[in-house]
């Protein structure tokens, strides 16, 4: 199998894929400005505690109050197998300044949620500096490196201090972890000392950028290929790749083609298709995905697909692809919460349990924490998944402006870069320049928010852009031609991109 990543960053976001033989098996967004708040210290101050929710919320410098649930003890450790997760904090009262770490983004009309127990990610270990737990990954499977790595880890620690050992920790040496577990130590005495004279609402600790936790956590031997689309971006994965034992720096390549990376590899059109609600399988049958504020749901249907032989069997077949499809769509959109997912009828029961057991084997290699429930007569599988960043819709789409804001359409972040993307596809087919025709309220974001800057200053330099707005067409309609005319005929509303 083929293991392809690709880096790029572009209209002030940083971008990361995955192909598994050309197919898409991972998306990751994060704009370069924010950044991804998940696991981000903020200093907040408790505004109100409402002990019938046993929760209180918390002004953390967000436009919204943070969710801090005051029954959960450790939860966020309850992904793997350990010991203890006591953890002594004081009752909370109004006005107290407290240290909390964001769990879970906000979302909607939803703050952000928070916990008091605190946690520092490196390649091996999670060090936590008030929970007293010890536990370890469970997809460490030997019993003997299990043993021995929750004994190294237990001798890391201080009372009252916890350590989690991560998958990656089973091919590392004592020394390593030892040598990790004074610098995330050495993190958290710097967050306190930054801490005490910061002004509530200052993230007193940000968790890496995504470049850089994609090379922590997911990057290892078995990568074929890193292509990387920016020359400055590319420079800064290489020295992360030198640093890496496991890993070769000549695998690193810088792309320099002219169109866009992720369209020359055929992954464009896959990212596009995943703001689409009907997701088509590979037999002919498709499923039908629903977002609601409760749940998403996923309706299994045949399709076009009939089967060779009887009708039972094709049913089988159909939710067998579907599971394994559904298992890469919510990891790709990184759905969250409870997934209902509505298969074909099926009347026999040995069908039933291995339609059920092929998606619970599908999701073993999310790295997010998921459980199936057992399937019932109407075929309807219940599971759930913990949402581990921002889901890929929500930067995909914003609400329709046309249908009372029910509806959903292209966001202006994502219509830009597929404008960018025909840019760079009309100058790679020879045309020094493009005319581009496209709603003007999307125009007015581009130049405003100045998404081609660095196209301007850099592979553009030479080329000529123009924009024709159209105020009555739709938010995602445009288009772009080439033109190598010295003198172009445009309407006098056009303007040139310099």
């Amino acid at each position: 199998m083929k293991k392809e990543w690709f880096f790029d960053r572009f209209c002030g976001e940083q971008i990361v894929m995955c192909a598994e033989d050309g197919v898409l098996t991972d998306v990751s967004v994060e704009s370069e400005t924010f950044g991804d708040e998940i696991g981000n210290i903020y200093k907040g101050r408790v505004q109100n505690v409402v002990g019938g929710m046993q929760a209180a919320f918390i002004a953390c410098g967000m436009e919204k109050n943070c969710y801090l649930p005051l029954n959960e003890r450790a939860a966020c450790f309850n992904a793997y197998d350990g010991g203890g997760g006591d953890s002594v904090h004081t009752e909370l009262k109004e006005g107290d300044e407290i240290l909390v770490q964001v769990t879970k983004a906000a979302r909607g009309s939803k703050g952000a949620k928070i916990t008091r127990d605190l946690s520092f990610v490196g390649k091996n270990l999670i060090y936590m500096p008030h929970t007293d737990f010890l536990g370890i990954s469970r997809k460490i499977t030997d019993g003997k490196s299990r043993a021995d790595l929750l004994k190294e880890a237990d001798k890391l620690r201080k009372t009252g201090e916890g350590f989690i050992v991560r998958t990656a920790a089973q091919n590392a040496s004592k020394k390593a972890l030892k040598t990790e577990s004074e610098y995330l130590k050495r993190v958290w005495r710097m967050t306190l000392e930054g801490a005490e004279n910061a002004p509530v609402g200052t993230a007193v600790y940000q968790e890496y950028d995504l470049p850089v936790k994609i090379m922590r956590d997911s990057l290892g031997a078995e990568v074929s290929r890193i292509y990387v689309g920016d020359k400055e971006l590319y420079e800064r994965v290489l020295r992360l790749v030198k640093v890496r034992p496991d890993m070769d720096e000549k695998k690193v390549a810088l792309y320099e083609g002219e169109n866009n990376m992720f369209s020359n590899f055929g992954l464009l059109d896959q990212v596009y298709g995943l703001a689409d609600s009907r997701v088509d399988l590979e037999n002919g049958a498709y499923l039908v995905v629903d977002v609601t504020e409760a749940m998403t749901v996923i309706d299994v249907n045949t399709g076009s697909f009939v089967g060779d032989s009887d009708l039972e069997s094709t049913v089988f077949r159909t939710n067998m692809l579907a599971a394994r499809e559904i298992a890469r769509l919510v990891r790709l959109r990184n759905v969250g919460g409870i997934i209902a997912v509505d298969f074909i009828d099926m009347a026999e029961e040995a069908h039933c349990t291995a339609v059920e057991e092929e998606l619970a084997r599908a999701l073993q290699d999310d790295k997010a924490k998921t459980r199936v429930y057992p399937m019932n007569e109407l075929c309807v599988t219940l599971f759930t998944r913990k949402r581990t960043r921002n889901d890929l819709l929500s930067f995909l789409l914003k609400p329709c402006p046309h249908c009372t804001r029910e509806g959903y359409v292209l966001s202006d972040k994502f219509m830009a870069m597929r404008v960018r993307s025909a840019i760079m596809d009309t100058f790679s087919n020879g045309y020094r320049a493009a005319v581009v025709e496209l709603n003007r309220q999307l125009l007015e974001k581009i130049l405003g928010e100045r998404y081609f800057t660095p196209e301007i200053k850099g592979r553009w330099k030479n080329k000529r852009v123009y924009f024709v707005p159209h105020s009555t067409w739709h938010e995602e309609k445009f288009t772009v031609r080439g033109d190598n005319a010295k003198v172009l005929s445009l309407p006098d509303d056009a303007q040139i991109l310099y």
